[in-house]
């Protein structure tokens, strides 16, 4: 089976710097030096169009741009690239949710994917009116999902749980095809959910053991429910002509970056909801000195900013390498990003993908 490659849309601004983004830290972080226009974006999917990736990642937060309202512009502006749209259950009834995915699949000619985030910081689910902690976010969530696709598979619709409850739902119109749904989840809630209602789910780019454990505990209770599910990871890239160029490029990104604001942004981590998070912490523990946890696997990243920390370092080769390896485990989808990420999706689109396209594990999607 051949491996599936999305890219990411910097929707809170691009730099030759780490952007804070993800779990409102961003202390020490860069400011963006080039805003999310819609301009510089369409520049980003047009480069991840023509590369050959599959589709682009758009996240969801306070810290962004509405991932809608901008995938929805840039649907406009691009011919193949699918937009795997980042949306929190809670914040939009499942029914309207449902519609819109309906109706943005037929305006894109069926480029929709949805990545669904339950939310890992309460503080920030209060801000739009979420009073609900953790595993009371994962239990709607699975309520959600299970009234997005009962409405997408065209039924009608009366439900009563423990947190959502609509009577006599219906679409007028049904989408084609039925968007696939991406979720991510490292706790024990999160994955029942995972297994229960999602196609594809998605790891942070932890060392290949622990995500080879990780897949095998989602992998046995899609079973239990009856289910087979893909399986995806999220990782930053910098890949380059020379293994030297590389980490060279990786020790740049850090640099600047005090040890003060480093505790800063490592303490404001430690205080996040999400099993994930934790997990991402952990890899590194804090330290600047032991950030290869893996070969070619650098947590440098997750230092200095939340969300996924973990990034492929090395010559397009090694690269390659690494990513046949995750693959080997079951990782069929890989959700990448590299700062900037224009230029970053070149480096990668023209040095790595050839690779995995004489390997036979890639084609480009326009001759496939």
């Amino acid at each position: 089976m051949t491996v599936t490659f999305h890219w990411f849309l910097p929707t809170y601004g691009d730099s030759r710097h780490v952007v804070g983004g993800g779990h409102d830290v961003t202390a020490g972080s860069k400011r963006e030096q080039r805003p999310a226009t819609v301009r510089y974006l369409t520049q980003i999917t047009a480069a991840a169009e023509q590369l050959g990736f599959d589709g682009a990642l758009t996240p969801a937060g306070a810290w962004c741009e509405d991932a809608w309202v901008t995938t929805a512009m840039l649907a406009r502006e691009t011919e193949r690239l699918k937009f795997m749209v980042a949306l929190r259950p809670g914040f939009v009834s499942p029914t309207l949710t449902a519609q819109m995915a309906a109706t943005f699949q037929r305006h894109s000619e069926g480029r929709l994917l949805l990545h669904v985030v339950t939310g890992g910081e309460s503080h920030e689910q209060r801000a739009y009116g979420d009073f609900l902690d953790k595993n009371a976010r994962y239990a709607r969530t699975g309520e959600f999902l299970e009234i997005v696709r009962r409405l997408w598979g065209g039924e009608s619709v009366d439900f009563s749980g423990s947190h959502l409850r609509v009577e006599g739902a219906r679409l007028g119109r049904l989408p084609d095809p039925v968007p696939s749904v991406y979720f991510g989840g490292s706790s024990p809630a999160g994955i029942e959910v995972a297994a229960r209602h999602s196609d594809v789910y998605l790891t942070f780019g932890e060392p290949p053991a622990q995500v080879a454990e990780k897949l095998a505990r989602v992998r046995a209770l899609a079973a239990r429910a009856g289910r087979r599910i893909r399986f995806g990871i999220r990782l930053h890239v910098i890949t380059r002509d020379t293994t030297e160029q590389a980490w060279a490029e990786a020790r740049r990104l850090l640099e600047g970056f005090t040890p003060e604001a480093i505790r800063s942004v490592q303490a404001g981590l430690r205080d996040s909801e999400s099993e994930g998070q934790h997990r991402m912490l952990a890899l590194h523990g804090g330290r600047a000195d032991a950030l290869e946890i893996a070969p070619n696997l650098w947590a440098g990243v997750g230092l200095v900013r939340g969300g996924a920390g973990t990034a492929l370092v090395g010559e397009h080769r090694e690269v390659a390498a690494r990513i046949i390896e995750y693959h080997r485990l079951g990782i069929d989808e890989f959700v990448l990003s590299g700062v900037p990420h224009l230029e970053e999706a070149y480096w990668f689109g023209e040095g790595v993908l050839p690779l995995l396209a004489q390997a036979g594990l890639w084609t480009h999607p326009s001759r496939s």
